[in-house]
């Protein structure tokens, strides 16, 4: 199967979907409402000391730009990560994801907060307010890794499958020179892991009934260079077993197995169909968008030559 380029140039800002379009006005009528009434900050981005009572903020922090600039980069990686992400999945396991997501990763960022409060004793980490859309984003680049590994960002030349690292060592570079990092590194970490704990052991496919992603490709290994792998794969492989229970034995025909019995939802074919899946989808869009390209363009000359 041909591998495209993620779509670029004008391409790139078309063809949002619905729920992508909903959500998009969702981060900025969040971003509006703290503006206009910034004391609403208070209840809605998490606040480690308010949290407890106003629980809710686990869930409204993540919807919360503070900066114009974070709106704008949320908002529009959201509908183009979306447009890519949300035909394979289909709308309910995209939004369930970004509920997910979301949710975890704010109770993380709470869990670390009052750790780092605990260890340094400074109140500013009980009473910073945070809140931003990153953890989600990450989570989409992760969905990118595992959907359309092999496709290439047009501008970049990236491959998908590098761009949920490569934006974790940019933050963790970029952290060292803005002291209010705190404020969004923990929420990108989380969010990077755990979006891949859910699609590679929790994710469940209706049409087969199965749940994961145990295909080789998408180990957590594979999320770091290839000479740190043999040192990464020994540490994964004891969360893998916290997740799973006892220790595993797989056999070629079976993918993974707990005590000589098959893990629910591991199918290493059904990852491979996913993943052409997720491929035929994005050349189907491309293919649209090419042909209302030439259209438009026809039209164009068309007006053009009547008008001569």
């Amino acid at each position: 199967m041909s591998s495209p380029s993620i779509p670029g140039g004008t391409a790139l800002y078309s063809g949002f979907t619905r729920l992508c379009k909903g959500l998009a006005v969702v981060l900025v009528a969040g971003h509006l409402i703290v503006q206009i009434l910034p004391s609403s900050l208070s209840y809605l981005a998490l606040i480690p000391a308010k949290t407890i009572p106003f629980g809710w903020n686990l869930i409204t922090a993540g919807y919360i730009e503070q900066s114009i600039y974070g709106v704008v980069v949320s908002t529009l990686c959201l509908l183009i990560m979306g447009k890519l992400l949300e035909p394979v999945w289909g709308s309910k396991e995209f939004l369930k994801f970004i509920f997910i997501v979301n949710f975890l990763t704010s109770v993380c960022v709470f869990i670390t907060a009052i750790a780092l409060y605990y260890i340094t004793t400074q109140e500013n980490y009980l009473y910073m307010p945070i809140s931003g859309f990153q953890g989600v984003l990450s989570g989409f680049l992760v969905g990118m890794k595992q959907i359309i590994p092999d496709q290439e960002l047009s501008v970049l030349r990236i491959k998908a499958k590098w761009l949920p690292s490569l934006a974790l060592l940019l933050s963790i570079a970029v952290s060292f020179f803005t002291p209010e990092s705190v404020t969004y590194l923990p929420t990108i970490i989380f969010g990077t892991y755990l979006s891949w704990i859910y699609l590679r052991y929790l994710q469940r496919k209706p049409e087969t009934k199965l749940r994961g992603d145990p295909n080789d490709d998408f180990a957590f290994s594979t999320f770091f260079p290839e000479f740190l792998r043999p040192v990464i794969d020994p540490i994964a492989s004891i969360f893998h077993r916290m997740l799973c229970g006892r220790s595993e034995t797989s056999t070629e025909a079976q993918g993974y197995t707990l005590g000589g019995a098959p893990l629910p939802g591991s199918d290493p074919i059904e990852a491979s169909r996913r993943r052409e899946r997720g491929a035929r989808a994005l050349e189907e869009r491309l293919a649209a968008e090419r042909l209302a390209a030439a259209r438009s363009s026809d039209d164009l000359k068309k007006d053009a030559s009547e008008n001569v």
